[in-house]
């Protein structure tokens, strides 16, 4: 389990670092906006391109950062209904969540998304605006953020299966280190 326990954590320090570079596209996002919004109205100048670059990373946002916001239990849940269970009836709730709907889905959606990439790269498809850019990096980030959602998947999976078999804490709730973390250190104490 130790070797599981460090792979969720490489799959976790992947993601947290996905997330805080993502948090720079939201900047990226608003500088973008506003931009265009001045020049539009100011100068009566507008582009497509500017436009499309803004939706492009608001994309980038929600779809690389999806697995960052489930490593971080920031998903939108049914906590009204299982806020009032057992930490081990939560566990077993996620483990079957994350078997029977997120990883099918994910992988599904990353499998059917890979050929729309493919095409739209080799046809160096652009968009049918005027003045717009083209499509397949926007596209990329469908199979990327899914991806990233499946092993985040994944490391979820490993915490919630050492959470029942007692080995590390409810990976649910805030801890000064994470339950992986604190674990191998019980495993490998510090000289």
């Amino acid at each position: 389990m130790t070797a599981l326990l460090r792979l969720s954590k490489l799959i976790d320090d992947l993601n947290d670092w996905v997330g805080r570079t993502v948090y720079w596209l939201v900047l990226a996002a608003v500088l973008v906006s506003a931009g265009n919004a001045i020049s539009r109205y100011t100068f009566d100048l507008s582009s497509n391109a500017w436009l499309e670059l803004q939706w492009y990373l608001f994309s980038a946002v929600f779809l690389v950062g999806a697995g960052y916001t489930l490593r971080h239990n920031e998903h939108i849940r049914i906590d009204i209904l299982t806020g009032r269970l057992s930490a081990r009836i939560r566990a077993w709730i996620d483990l079957f969540g994350t078997l029977l709907f997120l990883l099918p889905m994910a992988v599904y959606i990353f499998w059917l998304s890979w050929p729309m990439v493919e095409d739209s790269f080799l046809r160096q498809e652009m968009s049918s605006d005027a003045g717009g850019l083209v499509r397949w990096p926007v596209k990329v980030l469908i199979p990327l953020g899914f991806f990233l959602l499946s092993l985040q998947g994944v490391s979820e999976l490993i915490k919630r299966i050492a959470f029942l078999a007692g080995l590390i804490p409810d990976p649910t709730e805030k801890h000064e280190l994470p339950p992986e973390v604190e674990i191998l250190q019980q495993e490998n104490p510090a000289p």
